[in-house]
């Protein structure tokens, strides 16, 4: 997977390219990781990148010219690269979207605007795609890329370390993730499930489904709703309900 990001603050994505799993897939060699400095592009001495928006209005508009040249640079060096634009306009980022991008071979390259927006004629001319990480609105597109590259780069294969280690995330299924426990056995009073010390995989993976299914239940039933139960969870919601009922109403 190969990563370019056209920033304002380069120092702030290379600072995501030089640690933790993402950092050590690029020494790897899994990931190519890169950024861009918009403002080398500007051509007055002051180094311009924003103007005052036409029409009038608060804020600043980010010019043309420095992006398209920009965009320019990094379809040179990637010429087959996808330009995605992170703004709250966008389309939602989801973990089917990271799953699709992981899977393609096409390169990206993120731009990252700042103040007001940037002018429109770069999005029809230069932008594939627009994508926003949530219904609200942030000072810069450099930490929306980052959420769109860290949720990508775990799923390309070598980069968790060991195959299929996300396949029990959230979201992978249209379930939220079970409860995880690590030693030691007794914290503050609470111990680990007993079921996790049996050794019997089978008793550990109908707990993990139940856990699963309770905090989807709980925490996002749209997921349920969107995406029904299967058989097996059919039977754990009916039993549960049966629970309940007897709990409250006994005979």
């Amino acid at each position: 997977m190969d990563f370019t990001v056209l920033t304002l603050f380069p120092e702030l994505v290379q600072a995501f390219f030089d640690h933790g799993m993402i950092g050590r897939a690029i020494r790897q060699g899994l990931i190519t990781g890169r950024t861009i400095q918009i403002r080398d592009f500007a051509t007055d001495r002051h180094h311009t990148v924003d103007d005052r928006p036409y029409g009038g209005g608060f804020g600043m508009i980010m010019k043309p010219e420095p992006l398209a040249d920009a965009i320019a640079l990094a379809k040179k060096q990637a010429p087959d690269a996808q330009v995605v634009l992170m703004t709250p306009q966008g389309e939602p980022f989801h973990q089917q979207a990271a799953l699709e991008m992981a899977d393609s071979d096409t390169a990206l390259i993120f731009v990252c605007g700042r103040y007001e927006g940037i002018d429109e004629r770069i999005i029809t001319r230069f932008v594939d795609k627009e994508i926003s990480v949530g219904d609200y609105v942030m000072t810069g597109g450099e930490l929306a890329s980052m959420v769109v590259m860290d949720a990508v780069s775990r799923l390309i294969p070598g980069v968790l370390g060991k195959e299929g280690s996300f396949i029990s995330d959230s979201f992978m299924d249209h379930r939220l993730e079970h409860a995880q426990y690590t030693r030691p056995e007794q914290f503050m009073g609470d111990p680990v499930p007993d079921v996790l010390l049996s050794g019997d995989h089978g008793r550990i993976q109908k707990w993990r489904t139940r856990s699963s299914l309770a905090r989807t239940f709980v925490r996002r039933p749209d997921l349920l709703a969107a995406h029904p139960p299967d058989p097996e969870e059919k039977a754990l919601l009916m039993q549960w309900h049966n629970d309940l009922e007897a709990l409250l109403y006994p005979h």
